[in-house]
C-alpha cells in the first residue's frame, strides 16, 4: 500500500515512516495545527504591547496621575497586565511589562516605571 502525504496527498517516496513528501507540506501541516494557538497568543501579545505603549507614552510625557476614562479613550485594556506587584503599604500595582499603575480614590490612576527591567534594554 503507498503511503500518501499528510499535507497534499502525494505518494511518499523514501523511508517507510516518512508522513510527508517535502519540507513544505510538513511545514504547511505543522502550521494549520498550529494555526489557533498562535493566533491567541499573538493577540493576547498585541494586547499587552499596546497597553504597554499607552503607559510608556503617558509616563514619559510626565504624567504620573491621570484618569481611569483617559486610560480608556486610549484604548487600554485593564483584563491585559503581565503581573501584579504589592507593595509594602499595600498598593497593587498591575504592571503591563516595566510600567504599571495602581488604582488611587476618585478613578485616578498613579503610573509607575519599575526600574528592575530597565538593564534588559
Amino acid at each position: 500500500m503507498e503511503k500518501k502525504c499528510l499535507d497534499c496527498g502525494e505518494p511518499i517516496r523514501g523511508r517507510t515512516d516518512k508522513k510527508f513528501c517535502s519540507d513544505q507540506c510538513r511545514n504547511n501541516y505543522n502550521n494549520r495545527l498550529n494555526r489557533d494557538t498562535n493566533n491567541f497568543v499573538r493577540n493576547v501579545h498585541g494586547l499587552l504591547r499596546k497597553n504597554r505603549r499607552i503607559l510608556a507614552d503617558l509616563y514619559n510625557d510626565g504624567k504620573i496621575k491621570i484618569h481611569k476614562d483617559a486610560l480608556f479613550a486610549l484604548g487600554y485594556n485593564f483584563s491585559f497586565f503581565t503581573h501584579v506587584i504589592e507593595s509594602s503599604n499595600g498598593s497593587r500595582f498591575h504592571y503591563c511589562f516595566e510600567y504599571g499603575y495602581t488604582e488611587l480614590d476618585n478613578d485616578f490612576i498613579e503610573l509607575k516605571q519599575n526600574s528592575q527591567y530597565l538593564d534588559y534594554q
